[in-house]
């Protein structure tokens, strides 16, 4: 993996080709369709980030993903590797990154799709509300993380999996992350290096406390995002809650 413009770390990033290492770290199989918002975002049928379905027609993801091309969202998947039933296939109409996204620093991280056609919900498929007001997350709770990583058992197959990340004190991300790390749009959480957490490909997947997405998978350290020294970084969503609403109108 090579420096990201000489950063001391490495972003998000995944080949298309899939690397063996993608996806969440560690984490269990979650339970088929228990996370009906979750989205794939996929360029020529490879999942490249994740993403969360808030309204029938607006996905919310990471900006740095729009790089890939131009994005299939794929919604009510458990294995992306099959063409299951409850998946719907729905192509974006119009990608809102914030207009403050600066790709070197992977600030301002997130971006709205707009989709050609609206969801169809049920089982398989359901939005996700956002928190009401921009609050203080508190530090320590237990909050889940959700992707689609390869099991080492079964290469071909790509399901959902989960794992718990803790949220760590703004002054601690602030320290180790220094100039890359702002407390007011972005938060960090702690992790067991057993139980894993976020890595390559889990870009733009919800970080979900108290049931309600705080974070979108930002970045995490460039030689091992299964290092517990670096916490994982996430998109503050309740930061940009006001800038939500406006595209959304």
């Amino acid at each position: 993996m090579a420096n990201a413009y000489g950063i001391i770390f490495f972003f998000q990033l995944l080949s298309l080709t899939g690397a063996s290492e993608s996806g969440i770290v560690g984490g269990k199989v979650a339970k088929p369709h228990s996370k009906p918002y979750m989205a794939s975002l996929q360029v020529r049928e490879h999942h490249t980030c994740g993403g969360i379905l808030i309204r029938e027609d607006f996905v919310l993801t990471a900006a740095h993903c729009k790089k890939y091309g131009p994005l299939t969202v794929v919604l009510g998947a458990h294995d992306i590797s099959k063409k299951e039933k409850s998946q719907q296939r729905i192509q974006v109409a119009k990608y809102h990154p914030h207009p403050k996204f600066i790709t070197e620093k992977y600030d301002y991280d997130i971006m709205l799709l707009e989709l050609k056609n609206n969801a169809t919900l049920n089982k398989y498929v359901k939005t996700i509300g956002l928190s009401k007001k921009d609050g203080k997350i508190p530090a320590n709770i237990n909050c889940v993380v959700a992707g689609w990583g390869e099991l080492e058992s079964i290469s071909l197959l790509k399901s959902t999996e989960e794992t718990t990340e803790k949220m760590q004190f703004s002054a601690e991300c602030k320290n180790k992350w220094q100039e890359y790390f702002y407390a007011d749009r972005m938060i960090c959480t702690r992790f067991d290096k057993k139980k894993g957490g976020v890595c390559q490909g889990d870009s733009g997947g919800p970080l979900i406390c108290n049931s309600k997405p705080q974070g979108l998978t930002a970045f995490t350290y460039k030689s091992d995002c299964n290092d517990p020294q670096y916490p994982h970084v996430f998109t503050k969503v309740n930061f940009f809650l006001p800038w939500i609403k406006k595209v959304m109108k």
